[in-house]
């Protein structure tokens, strides 16, 4: 009899039996209990693609197994964008019919719905409900930020009246709202012009935010070792090693990083051990293929709420608001953006490709339709790649188009980032010339008022530093700080580029090159 291989899942929520899984309630399981048991409610958030609907269906399962609730997983992502509370409250009911009749639970809720009373007919729907059942109900409202407007409005305040009646008048026992965002973001869903939630704000009865975690490196480290366990193939520990750096833990990625290397790379072929190489070829290919789980994230660059994040951590410069503001929680929310090692940075090497080769897709496209010729063998020389001829062509070519390669060739949707320009255009040019065979180091952390680069093309790097002239305080500062990148990168050899963006100054002025010699290494100053 056929037996269902189990796999590294990257589509919807992993299925005991089908996928190689972690324990979803894996730390905070016990939390979610004590809420519920005290009849809380709570808001659950996290970023795409991050384990919310796995944990939610396991924990309904879980109760549901036992005796003392009933309760009811519920998504309402089909009513994303819809914000017509006379269309959308209707189906939420309808939804939490269907849901109630799928999972077997008892029948009768909404038996005498009056769809007439938008603004009460779900209250009054789970009161004779929940007055009908022998244990107290749970609810779950999956993508409960798809609600919008008026509809967000009309839901949240129906909720609201059912908890705070909740002593004289049957209501649900406890409520989680699940989505991508944490609830106090749930206010930009309604727009400044629509009615104004007031001083009975229905977001009060909402007792605490849970922000689901990644995978720790023991983590990924046991979940790869279920597919060994099962099917014999090992992933070598410089294979997990780098995988965990990649990714950081994030849950999708995980699973995509291994998946790739067990199903494309290896070919399924168990007797072949999973290795560092491989994990670097899965990485690659990740990012080059951009799958739905990308492009969803992607997608927010494009919002200028997450830009006013972005733009500076591309460039290194300080957040000008501040880290409690709304726009920054967002953006760490979507899981663009970490901040738990004391400054801000991308949420994983993975993103920051992404997201720069996002901003400058086009630019490089129109590079590489402008200079065909500009590939990685016309700087290699004995063996190395001539970093200081790379950039004598790169001076020329920003020379020639820097007022006009990103007016032209960047899409309407990112103009925000202008002030990225100089870095995005450096950064097309050096990945549409090692796209020939190396690759772009980024690390990109704000307030470093710099940029750290490295090319890397068969086991050499070459380390670069960005800066723009009118932020630099300090030539020795400089300085100090690429040599402690080029320790970093165990190179003797480093290169800063200085734009220059005072428009009085002429090329000739702008466009130069100088060495210097600190402690014995070489610094190549470029102008730009």
């Amino acid at each position: 009899m056929y037996k269902r291989r189990k796999e590294f899942n990257v589509a919807g929520p992993c299925v005991p039996g089908n996928h190689y899984m972690l324990d979803p309630l894996r730390g905070i399981g016990d939390d979610l209990m004590d809420l519920i048991n005290q009849g809380h409610y709570f808001v659950i958030h996290a970023a795409r693609q991050s384990g919310k609907t796995t944990l939610l269906k396991q924990l309904t399962r879980d109760i549901n197994a036992g005796s003392e609730y009933y309760a009811l997983y519920c998504s309402l992502e089909a009513m994303y964008g819809w914000t017509d509370p006379e269309k959308t409250i209707p189906e939420i009911v309808r939804k939490i019919e269907n849901r109630l009749n799928e999972e077997g639970l008892p029948p009768g809720f909404a038996e005498n719905a009056d769809y007439g009373s938008i603004l009460g007919v779900l209250k009054s729907s789970l009161v004779s409900y929940c007055r009908s059942l022998d244990r107290p109900l749970v609810i779950f409202f999956d993508e409960a930020d798809c609600l919008s407007e008026g509809t967000l409005i009309a839901f949240l305040r129906q909720i609201r009246e059912g908890y705070i009646n909740r002593g004289d008048v049957p209501f649900v026992h406890s409520i989680a709202l699940v989505g991508l965002r944490n609830l106090r973001d749930y206010k930009t869903q309604i727009r400044p012009d629509s009615a104004t939630l007031g001083s009975m704000s229905p977001f009060n009865i909402v007792t605490k935010a849970f922000n689901l975690r990644n995978f720790t490196k023991e983590e990924v480290v046991k979940l790869y070792a279920q597919h060994t366990a099962e099917m014999g193939q090992m992933f070598e520990p410089p294979a997990v090693d780098y995988a965990f750096e990649q990714t950081q833990g994030q849950p999708w990625l995980v699973n995509a990083v291994a998946r790739e290397c067990v199903d494309e790379i290896s070919k399924r072929d168990y007797a072949v051990s999973i290795t560092r190489g491989m994990a670097e070829q899965a990485v690659q290919n990740i990012i080059l293929a951009r799958g739905t789980h990308v492009d969803s994230i992607l997608d927010k660059l494009k919002e200028p709420r997450v830009c006013g994040v972005i733009a500076p951590l591309i460039i290194g410069e300080d957040f000008p608001g501040k880290r409690r503001s709304d726009d920054y929680q967002f953006t760490k929310d979507l899981g663009l953006i970490r901040d738990d090692r004391g400054y801000t940075e991308p949420a994983n090497p993975i993103y920051a490709e992404l997201i720069v080769r996002d901003i400058n897709g086009d630019i490089q496209d129109a590079i590489t339709a402008m200079y065909k010729e500009y590939k990685i063998p016309r700087y290699v020389k004995d063996g190395k790649i001539d970093i200081n001829y790379l950039m004598r062509d790169f001076q020329v070519f920003w020379r020639e188009n820097s007022e006009i390669i990103w007016k032209e060739h960047c899409v309407e949707e990112l103009r925000q980032y202008k002030e990225t320009s100089p870095h995005m255009v450096l950064q097309a040019f050096l990945q549409r010339v090692m796209n020939g065979g190396g690759r772009v180091i980024r690390e990109m952390a704000m307030g470093k008022k710099r940029v750290d680069l490295g090319l890397e093309w068969q086991g050499q790097r070459y380390p670069i530093e960005i800066k723009i002239k009118q932020n630099i305080r300090g030539h020795a500062n400089i300085i100090d700080q690429l040599l402690e990148y080029m320790d970093k990168s165990g190179s003797d050899a480093g290169w800063l580029v200085i734009f220059d963006r005072d428009t009085e100054k002429s090329w000739d002025e702008k466009i130069y090159t100088r060495d210097e010699i600190v402690d014995g290494k070489k610094v190549t100053v470029v102008g730009c």
